[in-house]
């Protein structure tokens, strides 16, 4: 009995090395030419409200949407708007009084919880409280004609500031969100406005505040203490259904135009998240903002850009911009931006465009910005900074490495191309040839397919060595069971080799 025939092993081993090399050109193709199919982005949820929204406050990426766009009545999450543009105009210490018409021009049954009275005063800061926590409609009148002299006037600050938001399908007609034909917004763009007002720091420390006590009123010669309305931020009983320690501040609002809305900031594990519901019922607006929610946190994921994005920012090409070209020693990305992902995906994953025409309000020593999408998604975008003017600066101050080093840590520098979207330093380049190109991505190819070659076989011997050891120590322990010594094993192998190779009838 032969151990081996020597003509087959080799037609086998032949038959081997073609069937792997074959593969080895697949799998190059497959890495140039890919077939691979990134994860769906997850839909697998709803609401019962007829609008509703989760969007990621880092990223502004819309994670769930439903009919964002349309236009509906907001009620009283309009007063986040209201609060937003009182903060950046007013002094929260400032004296408000409360006058006849802010007190008393409202729609007649949309109440006055605190029984507040014309002459009253309070805080710019008091009235704040009162709006966002207890919703009042006076305190929103109020405050209107503090800052802007009479309601037209501040409802004019409303929609300018709309603007500046980028909310582009809403109209607010006053300040308190009183049914008015001509006040309607849309979930997108009230999403937008919940992330400004939660990214104010007084603001959202208002809007989060579960309790508080303004000082003695007309009708409260002893004070007032009320707690916020929003039932997901203030209940603590964990087995209520309205249990959900990840909100942290929103508002609420009801009219009979505009049923039941609700915008909701919540943060779990560094990440914000903002759910708005529009048109919705007293049974569904806190259990569609919880399903929100929870899609959010659960299936979907923020990756750091600067962290993961090389381009533009390492190598040697220049990026150019506004007619001024920047090395990538010159650049880096804004550390804090990222994109949001499905759980299932990686950075790799998402497309990216480079936008070097910025618009006027971009941060100062911004050059450019990456936009990112997934799907054909709006996923988060970065500007990219230089340091050069800083490096000037702290060059004249005989110190360049440490002031380089505060810009960027401060996150205020990045770079651009072209208006015409052409690097200056490439654009009197002659063609290249397409044959030219031709031939040499060829050589690439093969070039990769070379590379491919040598790692697969050096896969393949470490693959082998370890069978072997595997093998032999198989071998070895069947011998230990025997009772057989592995010397002894080979001395009785080699002498059933020698008597083979000395018999004719086996040759």
């Amino acid at each position: 009995m032969r151990w081996f025939n020597r003509d087959t092993d080799r037609k086998r081993s032949k038959q081997r090395r073609l069937i792997q090399w074959f593969l080895v050109i697949l799998m190059v193709l497959n890495t140039v030419f890919p077939a691979y199919a990134k994860p769906e982005w997850p839909s697998d949820t709803g609401v019962q409200s007829e609008a509703g929204i989760v969007m990621d406050m880092d990223s502004g990426a819309v994670l769930f949407a439903q009919n964002i766009h349309e236009q509906k009545a907001p009620a009283s999450i309009t007063k986040l708007l209201t609060a937003l543009v009182v903060v950046e105009r007013a002094n929260l210490d400032d004296m408000v009084t409360f006058s006849n018409d802010a007190v008393y021009n409202v729609e007649g049954g949309s109440g006055n919880k605190l029984n507040i009275e014309e002459g009253d005063k309070l805080t710019v800061r008091d009235c704040l409280y009162l709006m966002l926590l207890q919703s009042s409609n006076q305190a929103a009148n109020a405050l209107a004609e503090h800052v802007a002299g009479s309601r037209d006037a501040f409802v004019e600050l409303m929609n300018q500031k709309l603007q500046e938001l980028g909310c582009t399908e809403s109209h607010f007609a006053n300040p308190s969100g009183l049914n008015d034909d001509t006040q309607l917004t849309t979930a997108y763009d009230m999403a937008l406005i919940g992330a400004a007002a939660f990214a104010n720091p007084v603001l959202l420390e208002i809007d989060s505040t579960k309790k508080y006590s303004i000082p003695a009123t007309i009708n409260n010669p002893n004070g007032r203490t009320f707690e916020m309305e929003h039932k997901l931020v203030v209940t603590e009983d964990t087995s209520s259904e309205n249990y959900y320690p990840a909100a942290v501040a929103g508002k609420t609002g009801y009219t009979s135009i505009a049923g039941q809305t609700l915008v909701t900031y919540a943060k779990q594990d560094d990440r914000r998240l903002i759910a708005v519901t529009l048109k919705s019922t007293q049974k569904t607006h806190y259990s569609d903002t919880k399903t929100l929610l929870d899609f959010g946190f659960r299936r979907f994921q923020n990756v750091n850009i600067s962290e993961n994005e090389t381009s533009y920012v390492t190598g040697e090409e220049a990026l150019s911009a506004e007619g001024e070209s920047f090395q990538p020693s010159e650049l880096y990305i804004d550390k804090s931006a990222v994109i949001s992902l499905p759980k299932e995906a990686s950075f790799s994953d998402a497309e990216k465009t480079l936008v070097t025409e910025l618009p006027d309000n971009h941060p100062e020593q911004a050059v450019a910005r990456i936009d990112y999408t997934y799907n054909e998604r709006k996923i988060g975008s970065a500007w990219i900074y230089t340091t050069r003017e800083m490096s000037a600066e702290a060059a004249n101050q005989g110190d360049g490495d440490g002031q380089e080093s505060k810009g960027q840590d401060d996150g205020q520098t990045p770079s651009a191309e072209g208006e015409d979207g052409k690097n200056p330093n490439t654009a009197n380049r002659p063609a290249v040839p397409m044959s030219v190109m031709i031939i040499g991505g060829i050589v690439v190819l093969c070039a990769v397919l070379a590379a491919g070659g040598f790692f697969w076989y050096r896969k393949k011997q470490e693959q082998e060595r370890e069978r072997q050891r595997i093998r032999r120590e198989k071998r070895r322990r069947r011998l230990e069971e025997m009772g057989c010594s592995q010397e002894e094993f080979e001395r009785m192998m080699n002498e059933r080799k020698s008597q083979k190779s000395g018999n004719p009838s086996d040759e």
